[in-house]
């Protein structure tokens, strides 16, 4: 696809097989993370992730210029549902079927299974990112029409994008993530003196219930995990699924690749009683951008708060031990803020096809971030911080 009115060239791939490595990842900044990756988002596909049976058909879009260089991207993928997104648009589709249209399928630009803010309208740094980045939307508005699909939806942008986002009519949604956030703290004992008294006694009562079941843990950079390290971490991931009656995403191939491709990125923390594994979580880890992310955690057995202790007080220590700013646990679950984490409002934009239904989806993004303003309000009342102190 190329638009008349300017030089660059307009690209849909279905694989980023078909680009180098170098290529896509000169386009992201140096605090864009480990999600934007080329060999996250190919070892997703190389290990049958997306694509196939899984209703998510890859669909990246490139920019080139007119000597044919990638000049921009957006990772991109043709959806044929909306699971594995989190952000839920269930109720749009079924609106869409009741007045026999088709919602699905749908443009999705975001990274599968991650919900995770970073940037989405990639452009080599310079002069022209601005513009190559106003184009990527232009050109994706073109492949919604000329393919007659219903919508376009750009998950966990970040602010920047927002604005030009609106510019080209996307509407804003807001949704709701809890992070936490390291002022400084010199140890956990430090972090514990910042929350009020009852969080600090749940935290310290939670901790020691763990103890008692004489569990202990080993943290294990991606660079030293082996692959029975990673063949037991998957286990305790699927059996995550399966108590919850469901499938995993992603499979044990796909973890063992990141393992081979990105190791520097990986961390992960496994749970012992005696000399016996009972548990394991899964951290990313960008110290470029100071942040850790929280992705996956299982346990084979059930211990009384062994999901708190493995998913996010020994992530609190090693963020802390690193010195890392910001981790984020995961999308949604109030019951963090017993925890230290805090309510943050991320956005998502969308730009609906058809303005009838356009009209609607606006009307209901008007109540529903009115009710998500009040909802954060009232979360920002029960703060787990005794004060807003910032550490030196």
């Amino acid at each position: 696809m190329a638009l008349s009115s300017t030089p660059h060239q307009f690209q849909v791939i279905q694989s980023l097989t078909e680009i180098r490595a170098q290529d896509w990842n000169a386009l992201l900044p140096s605090d864009a993370g480990p999600f934007l990756k080329h060999e996250f988002l190919l070892a997703l596909e190389e290990c049958a992730c997306v694509d196939g049976n899984t209703g998510w058909q890859t669909a990246h879009l490139l920019v080139r210029s007119s000597d044919s260089n990638i000049i921009g991207a957006m990772p991109l993928y043709l959806k044929q549902h909306s699971y594995g997104e989190f952000v839920f648009d269930w109720s749009w589709a079924e609106a869409y079927a009741q007045n026999g249209l088709e919602y699905y399928p749908k443009a999705l630009c975001a990274i599968p299974f991650t919900p995770v803010k970073g940037p989405r309208l990639l452009a080599l740094p310079g002069d022209e990112k601005e513009t190559i980045q106003t184009l990527l939307v232009t050109a994706l508005k073109s492949l919604i029409t000329d393919n007659a699909l219903s919508s376009a939806h750009i998950l966990f942008s970040e602010p920047a994008e927002l604005t030009k986002l609106t510019e080209q009519g996307f509407m804003l949604r807001d949704s709701v993530q809890f992070h936490w956030q390291n002022p400084g703290y010199q140890d956990f004992e430090q972090f514990l003196a910042a929350l009020n008294m009852k969080r600090r006694k749940n935290i310290r009562r939670e901790r020691a219930q763990v103890a008692s079941a004489a569990i202990h843990f080993k943290h294990i950079p991606g660079l030293q995990a082996t692959q029975s390290d990673w063949e037991f971490f998957y286990r305790c991931y699927a059996n995550t699924y399966l108590e919850h009656r469901s499938s995993p995403y992603l499979s044990a191939a796909f973890f063992q690749k990141l393992g081979e491709v990105m190791p520097e990125n990986l961390h992960l923390i496994i749970a012992y009683r005696n000399e016996q594994m009972v548990a394991s979580s899964l951290l990313f880890v960008d110290k470029l951008a100071s942040a850790a992310f929280g992705r996956y955690w299982g346990s084979t057995e059930f211990i009384p708060c062994l999901h708190f202790e493995t998913a996010y007080y020994q992530a609190i220590e090693y963020c802390i031990k690193e010195g890392i700013r910001t981790f984020e646990g995961g999308a949604q679950g109030e019951h963090k803020m017993a925890r230290g984490f805090l309510p943050t409002t991320i956005q998502s934009a969308h730009w609906i096809a058809d303005a009838q239904f356009a009209k609607a989806i606006e009307r209901f993004l008007e109540r529903e971030r009115a009710g998500m303003a009040a909802y954060v309000n009232e979360l920002e009342e029960h703060s787990p911080l005794k004060s807003t102190t910032v550490l030196l």
